[in-house]
């Protein structure tokens, strides 16, 4: 077989039935190969390679499987870097293929060459430059294992021109067996017993890595045996269920304030698959100052990394908390439930909606009521991200996409594209301000040509709302640049690109279009008209407190 048919069949033996790309010179074996295997695996062009990358990781984190994004060499292997960065900084599983000029080209400045594997190499687990055929089946394999196992992340594959043309036998190797957990110590575990028995006041802080591991049941299993709260990072939020009664909501600088109180308050936290973000903890001295830090992780590297923990365990995080449940003796600390239930119901803790016309509170709820527990939310970056992590009751896990690590605005049309083709075409709904949405905007095209059923609500506040409230709070009004008043006819474009369109600017107009929006198969674009004043509070200042929190605007 040729490499470029190595690559297509070797993607298929190991169980990869979608992808998506653009193609271009440097890949064009590799799609005529495409097209020929269209009956044994999807291919889905966007209108452009970031797109590719976002929904190829959309597809990863809603399903858990590997995203898989195939573009050409030169500007179509650099579109795909800040698609392979946001997947990087989120641990999700994707392999990134990129053609290249042939080898005897390479280093010669080449029309649309680029040393994407130098580029990428501090933002991938592993990457690659192929330079023999025979080579090339073993290293996808590798690549697909090295993206799955562990903690997830991007992997990339450098194919030049020549090795897709080149030929050598393909012998077929099935897929590849799960890769064997890493042994969990058994001292490590006794170790935090011996700390949570200690504990008077135990807070769970749960991230991503719950969600990741498929932890969730072990986790609440974990909250009931000793008797504490959750809070979650960003990243965390759909591994407890919204209304269940242990959950306090996000903690840190935008987090719920009994989250973030009950943290403060605590002498133990039970970090489980978190990386301590700068978001998170405010300032770090104070962040553990007064209490102990038991840090569960699959990552070696996170542990004391950015907060020191007193006790580690690493390994899995659902295997850990197996052996974690099996061991612990159930605990009841009343006075500790008293003491958060009194916080958690407190005024202090209600986030009062805004008296304007159109309240980003009541848009949240709103899409929330129309959903089933299993359908996906998605956003982009900025202040109607925060409202969604705030608002937004999620039922399941993997049902809530987000850029965090990076915080990358555009993420949200291409990771909501991938997450609703991932799941069958099930409806989705995109959370975008209009900020973000101009960045991506043109993958709306894709929506329309694949007819799927995307609700994409645009929070259109004619500025860049969170840094205009930086601007306010921090920077005396000096509103340098953020506000935008674009012309941009949202509903107009949106029947431009062949989907359906309606302007909201009160909540009866939001409700009637909701109705229409659920009504249409195909994608629908919401132009929800809010006061650019509007803030994202509760708010912990950048390396602030819980004493520092702004709770009113």
């Amino acid at each position: 077989m040729t490499g470029a048919q190595i690559i297509i069949e070797t993607l298929i033996e190991q169980g990869i039935d979608t992808v998506f790309g653009y193609p271009g010179g440097a890949v064009l074996n590799i799609y005529d190969e495409l097209y020929k295997a269209s009956g044994r695996i999807r291919h889905f062009i966007t209108c452009h390679e970031q797109g590719a990358a976002h929904a190829a990781d959309g597809f990863a984190r809603s399903t858990g499987k590997t995203g898989v994004v195939i573009a050409t060499s030169g500007p179509g292997a650099t579109n795909l870097v800040t698609g392979i960065a946001t997947a990087y900084l989120d641990s999700s599983p994707l392999v990134a293929i990129t053609g290249n000029v042939g080898q005897s080209l390479i280093g010669k400045d080449s029309f649309q060459e680029v040393d994407i594997t130098g580029i990428t190499m501090p933002i991938t687990k592993h990457n690659y430059i192929v330079k023999d055929v025979e080579k090339l089946a073993d290293i996808i394999r590798e690549a697909i294992t090295i993206a799955s196992v562990g903690r997830p992340g991007p992997v990339l594959i450098d194919v030049p021109k020549d090795i897709q043309t080149a030929k050598c036998e393909f012998v077929p190797k099935g897929k590849a067996p799960p890769s064997g957990a890493a042994e969990i110590s058994d001292e490590a575990v006794k170790s935090a017993i011996e700390l949570i028995g200690q504990s008077k006041k135990p807070y769970i802080y749960a991230g991503g890595g719950v969600v990741i591991a498929d932890a969730s049941k072990e986790l609440l299993e974990f909250a009931d045996k000793i008797d504490a709260p959750i809070g979650l990072s960003m990243m965390g939020l759909s591994a407890v269920p919204g209304d269940h009664p242990r959950n306090l909501g996000m903690s840190g600088m935008h987090g719920r304030y009994a989250a973030s109180k009950m943290l403060f308050e605590s002498d133990l936290i039970v970090a489980v698959g978190t990386r301590f973000s700068d978001r998170a903890t405010g300032c770090k001295i104070s962040f553990s100052r007064g209490r102990k830090i038991l840090h569960i992780d699959i990552d070696p590297a996170e542990i004391g990394k950015n907060i020191p923990a007193y006790v580690s365990v690493i390994g899995d995080v659902k295997a850990v908390l197996k052996k974690l449940n099996l061991q612990l003796e159930k605990t009841s600390r009343p006075d500790w439930k008293s003491e958060i239930d009194a916080v958690k119901y407190s005024p202090e803790n209600e986030i009062p909606s805004s008296g304007n016309a159109l309240p980003p509170q009541y848009v949240i709820e709103s899409v929330r009521s129309f959903m089933k527990d299993d359908e996906i939310a998605v956003t982009d970056v900025g202040q109607h991200q925060m409202w969604a992590s705030q608002f937004y009751r999620l039922g399941n896990p993997r049902t809530f996409i987000t850029s965090g690590g990076l915080g990358t605005m555009g993420f949200g049309m291409g990771a909501a594209i991938g997450a609703c083709i991932a799941n069958g075409k099930k409806r989705t709904v995109l959370f975008t301000g209009d900020g973000s949405f101009h960045m991506n905007l043109n993958e709306l095209a894709t929506a329309v040509t694949n007819n799927l059923p995307l609700i994409i609500v645009v929070m259109n506040n004619s500025v860049l709302g969170m840094v205009r409230q930086w601007q306010t709070i921090f920077f005396d009004r000096r509103y340098s640049n953020t506000t935008l008043q674009r012309k941009t006819d949202f509903v107009r474009l949106a029947e431009a690109f062949g989907a359906g369109g309606y302007r909201a600017e009160s909540k009866e107009a939001f409700d009637a279009a909701l109705r229409k929006a659920f009504d249409t198969d195909g994608p629908v674009l919401i132009e929800a008209v809010i006061d650019s004043d509007e803030k994202v509070l509760p708010m912990i200042p950048p390396g602030g407190t819980i004493d520092d929190i702004i709770l009113r605007g």
